[in-house]
């Protein structure tokens, strides 16, 4: 039998601070179709920025600033805007940062075609001011930098739920909880560490959709993850860290709601099993090792947590990765002139069933009007060629993998690569560029009539290739 199992671990150093950046209430807030307001009129709980420094314990390195936001994302401009500042403040290069989002769809909604609507004089100075914000947070997280250990641990919860519906009555697809379909459970957590062992914060990874909320909530929220924080907070006395996972076809299985109730429920249900895992961790810099044999009433073979050796503090401490890109062909795009032509149908037909008092029809036909919108807003950022450039990550410290990627891919990616790497603790984060890639669906999920492939400009085989991408870089750097 095995005598020694690793704690997997990553030894750096390591920086965090936070900022406030819940937008003004009245901004514009409506990100959903059906929905019929467009400013927020109040705060649920506020939204959280968390910047992190990882530098490498020796060597000349430059660190990796990441950003984690509570927005549903930004365009590739917005995006790229922010990187630079983080950029300026932490004093490296562009490469060295990485900006990912929770993905709450009840953040508000940003994006440059919003500026005309009712809230959208708020966005330009919210971006302005949220740009200061995080410059002067990592500015912070940089001054807070010492060595750490951040050890990991996996659990499991059911609160997220497979999201490709089949609605028989209605003959389609519908994006809501499949209950016949498995979903990824895997909580994976990370509780930084100094070497005396005091808590300096907690990592927790999760896929799902912050999608409890929708329409009927007019309300800025960060979803479930709010609550989920705060109760992780409350039992550790340290910051903890939300960090998404690939959830293109994971959503809450009680979702789609107004009541903020049941957003913090989905976020405790989180925050337990996060827990639980933490609970499950000794000491830092330890691994868990057969001690041999006791004689009693039965011969016992004991175990114990033993100090990392030498061979184990040089496996824990390296450091590397960096920022690449593969491109994914593109699928046929909407013509800009028909996009134009129908969002000026439904708008009118939209008002015309207002005008009677229709109200089912009136949110059916603004929701028409939204996805032609949004599609006209996405040709802006897409290039003129047949493929489009994917940005993506590939960071080691230690034991773990840190990967990012722009899009939002199935979860089948995230399964695929530990599958692959069984011996590396991965975290994978969608979302770490600007808003047009969409959706990374598997080849074999084009042509059913869902959701997914509607808003996605990228052709059948994109998320294999994206898959195939990172997982050379990962061979690449574990050797």
């Amino acid at each position: 039998m095995k005598t020694r199992i690793p704690s997997s671990t990553s030894r750096l150093r390591f920086g965090h601070a936070r900022a406030d950046i819940t937008p003004p209430v009245g901004i514009y807030h409506r990100l959903w179709g059906a929905a019929r307001h467009d400013r927020s009129t109040g705060v649920h709980r506020p939204l959280f920025g968390d910047v992190m420094v990882l530098g490498p314990v020796d060597g000349p390195r430059a660190p990796l600033i990441r950003a984690q936001l509570d927005l549903c994302g930004l365009v590739r401009g917005q995006h790229e805007d922010l990187a630079l500042a983080l950029s300026e403040a932490g004093g490296v290069s562009p490469d060295r940062i990485v900006l990912t989002y929770s993905h709450t769809h009840s953040s508000g909604w940003f994006v440059p075609d919003r500026f005309e609507f009712p809230g959208g004089e708020l966005i330009l100075p919210y971006l302005k001011d949220l740009g200061a914000k995080l410059q002067d947070t990592c500015r912070r997280a940089v001054a807070s930098v010492q060595e750490a250990y951040i050890t990991y641990a996996s659990g499991r919860c059911d609160m997220a739920a497979n999201r490709d519906g089949y609605d028989e009555e209605f003959g389609r697809h519908v994006c809501g909880f499949n209950p016949d379909a498995p979903a990824d459970e895997t909580v994976l957590v990370g509780r930084i560490t100094a070497p005396s062992g005091d808590l300096l914060g907690t990592l927790v990874h999760y896929a799902c959709h912050p999608t409890t909320l929708a329409w009927e909530n007019t309300l800025i929220s960060p979803d479930y993850v709010g609550a989920m924080r705060e109760e992780v907070e409350r039992a550790t006395g340290a910051p903890c860290l939300f960090l998404q996972g690939a959830c293109g076809d994971l959503g809450p299985k009680e979702g789609f709601v107004g009541d903020v109730a049941v957003a913090d429920r989905n976020g405790r249900q989180l925050a337990h099993a996060a827990l639980s895992a933490l609970a499950s961790l000794g000491p830092p810099g330890t691994d868990f090792a057969y001690q041999g044999p006791v004689i009693s009433g039965a011969t016992l073979g004991t175990w114990a947590r033993v100090p990392f050796t030498d061979e184990r503090l040089r496996q824990t401490s390296r450091f590397s990765g960096g920022a690449f890109s593969v491109d994914l062909p593109l699928k046929p795009r909407p013509d800009r002139a028909s996009l134009r032509a129908d969002l000026e149908q439904w708008e009118a037909r939209q008002r015309e069933a207002d005008a009677a008092g229709d109200a089912v029809a009136t949110r059916d036909y603004g929701a028409r009007a939204e996805r032609a919108r949004r599609w006209l807003a996405r040709l802006t950022d897409l290039p003129d060629g047949p493929t489009c450039p994917v940005q993506f990550s590939v960071h080691r410290f230690g034991d773990a993998v840190w990967v990012t990627s722009g899009g939002e891919p199935y979860n089948a990616l995230q399964v695929e690569l530990r599958r692959r790497f069984p011996a590396l603790t991965l975290l994978f984060s969608p979302l770490a560029s600007g808003l047009q890639v969409a959706y990374l669906l598997p080849a074999d999920r084009y042509g059913k009539g869902l959701y997914q492939e509607e808003p996605s400009p990228l052709a059948p085989g994109c998320l294999e290739a994206l898959t195939e991408a990172i997982a050379e870089k990962i061979e690449e750097i574990a050797r």
